[in-house]
């Protein structure tokens, strides 16, 4: 009997990082165009699956900042000088 690959850890439990990690490896494995389809079909689902979460995380974070700046945005400055 092989050995069964690991199931992935649901998408919903991963941190912004862990997940833009595993989308950036499943893109480069399609891009490689060695995997058999239904492979290459897991690893699409998969794949969108981890980008909506990713967009979800930063439109979370965003939503946050906006609150902690009183509902203003302001330009970025990572000098910390006054723009």
């Amino acid at each position: 009997m092989a050995p069964t690959p690991e199931a992935p850890a649901p998408v919903a439990e991963l941190k912004f990082e862990t997940a833009l990690t595993e989308l950036e490896t499943l893109v480069q494995s399609m891009e490689g165009g060695k995997l058999e389809l239904e492979a290459s079909i897991e690893a699409y689902r998969r794949g969108m699956a981890l980008l909506r979460h990713c967009q979800e995380q930063l439109q979370e974070a965003e939503q946050k900042i906006q609150i902690m700046e009183a509902g203003q945005l302001k330009d970025w400055n990572p000098e910390g000088e006054a723009p």
